[in-house]
């Protein structure tokens, strides 16, 4: 499982989870267990909805986050180990 921290226009980000890496050729995301960065319920979708499809022309950027259970660490070229 993939978790993205979607910004939307003029509304709060909102993270999903996915399966896979959007698509861009797709005309939207589609993710489920919406909630906040906090991982709390977010105001604006009703009470037991668990997937939300949000059309890429609300987007402005999407982030992936870091999987909290994997252990392994990535090189980056600016890192002192």
């Amino acid at each position: 499982m993939i978790t993205l921290l979607v910004h939307i226009n003029n509304q709060d980000a909102v993270k999903l989870d996915v399966e896979e890496l959007p698509n861009l050729s797709e005309l939207a995301v589609i993710g489920s267990n919406p909630r906040d960065r906090k991982d709390k319920e977010v105001s604006w979708i009703d009470e037991g909805v668990t997937t939300i499809i949000i059309p890429w022309s609300r987007i402005n950027f999407i982030q992936l986050l870091p999987d909290t259970e994997a252990k392994e660490e990535f090189p980056l070229p600016f890192r002192n180990d």
